[in-house]
């Protein structure tokens, strides 16, 4: 569903959306431009998620002492 919403943007990236958007409206255009902005946002927050996550030396020792009783669980088995 498309809603209707009124958004001021500076005069250089109205302009440099009119040139690329080619065949399709400056709607579709600005919605993919908007999806793929988000979809970035996402891969970036999950990338710094991440290196927080094995930055920290505490994580990783957890994860190994998970690793080892794991396996210690899998070869009694």
């Amino acid at each position: 569903m498309r809603i209707p919403k009124t958004l001021t943007l500076e005069e250089s990236v109205l302009a440099d959306v009119e040139r690329t958007k080619g065949e399709r409206s400056m709607s579709e255009h600005v919605n993919e431009l908007l999806k793929r902005a988000l979809d970035l946002g996402r891969e970036v927050e999950l990338e710094r998620e991440a290196a927080r996550f094995y930055s920290d030396p505490g994580d990783r020792q957890e994860e190994r002492s998970f690793q080892k009783a794991s396996v210690r669980s899998i070869t009694r088995d």
